[in-house]
């Protein structure tokens, strides 16, 4: 069996937060290391771990929303003043892709200070990104914007595209849900048993969530992204959702905190 685990460096949603960084979570496929989602204070979580610059494998960003990317750009300084130098490829929405890079620039990130090789790739919904034998990543498209796309596609001529992200490593399946639109979105991901599913709560409401999982083949439940009102009191969010589950085992991350498979 693979060695799995996740660390998560924030568990935050998209609001400001005093005790919660934004979103960034580290999986351990086996020996592949795979950082999904770059929210603020990203690095501080790196450095604070001990954390060698070249630990990371890959990068991949489930949307644009800044909570979910806005700590790219420090955390690829540190690469570059801590002397990483094993290659890098970022994932992203392809729309990102040209900004991205354009902004890596203005901050003075140029190749020729790199001691290592920085790539930016789009991301493509059912397309597996392989990263070693029997460990491969998958993006599936959520519907999380799609409400920005009714409203502001004539002003704003874009994909707004996002993901999740089933994580595979020989027998073992993972599911990230990145940020949802619809508690759907989980469907076609969830058909086949899962180990792991990490899942946002913040876009979702939680009993009918808690309806839909029981009656998915999911081994056991991570939530994250909590809006604040069932953040400040999770004693009673803990609550409902024992009432909500059932037997599912689930916990509610805290920033800092490591499941293990």
């Amino acid at each position: 069996m693979c060695t799995l685990t996740v660390k998560c460096l924030g568990v935050g949603d998209g609001w400001p937060s005093a005790d919660r960084s934004h979103a960034a979570f580290l999986y351990r496929l086996e020996e592949t290391r795979l950082l999904i989602d770059c929210g603020e204070s990203v690095s501080q979580g790196f450095k604070s771990a001990g954390w060698d610059y070249n630990l990371i494998d890959r990068i991949l960003i489930s949307h644009l929303h800044f909570d979910h990317w806005a700590g790219l750009f420090m955390l690829l300084q540190g690469c570059w003043l801590q002397a990483r130098e094993k290659a890098l490829t970022v994932h992203l929405p392809a729309e990102g892709l040209a900004p991205v890079r354009a902004m890596v620039r203005i901050g003075y990130l140029f190749d020729e200070l790199l001691a290592f090789r920085l790539r930016f790739l789009p991301l493509r919904a059912g397309r597996p990104i392989r990263m070693a034998p029997g460990v491969r990543a998958t993006p599936f498209p959520t519907t999380h914007l799609d409400g920005l796309r009714t409203a502001f596609r004539k002003q704003h001529a874009r994909p707004f595209a996002a993901f999740g992200f089933l994580l595979e490593c020989g027998a073992r399946r993972l599911v990230h849900s990145g940020d949802l639109g619809a508690i759907e979105d989980l469907a076609a991901p969830l058909e086949k048993p899962v180990d792991l599913l990490v899942c946002e709560l913040a876009h979702v409401p939680l009993e009918p969530l808690a309806r839909f999982l029981r009656t998915r083949p999911v081994k056991r439940l991570v939530l994250v992204h909590l809006p604040e009102s069932l953040w400040r009191d999770r004693r009673r969010t803990r609550l409902r959702l024992s009432g909500a589950l059932g037997s599912l085992p689930f916990t509610v991350a805290r920033d800092g905190e490591e499941i293990a498979l």
